[in-house]
């Protein structure tokens, strides 16, 4: 890996951004009007977080290229 990219091409980045996205959802309450259900909520937050985490483990993994 001797290649440099700009951050914003790396998969692990915006998966991880996303992780960050989805854990302050849950720490500030996402508003969710269309769904009454507090725990299909959490559960849902849950699922985007693990996704994003193997989607950054999965991007670290298939990286060709180091960020810059």
């Amino acid at each position: 890996m001797t290649e440099l990219k700009p951050w914003y091409l790396s998969r692990t980045i915006w998966a991880s951004l996303v992780t960050i996205g989805a854990g302050l959802g849950g720490i500030f309450g996402l508003p969710a009007s269309e769904i009454d259900n507090a725990a299909l909520v959490d559960t849902l937050l849950q699922a985007i977080t693990a996704a994003s985490g193997l989607i950054a483990i999965f991007g670290r993994l298939k990286a060709s290229a180091r960020i810059g």
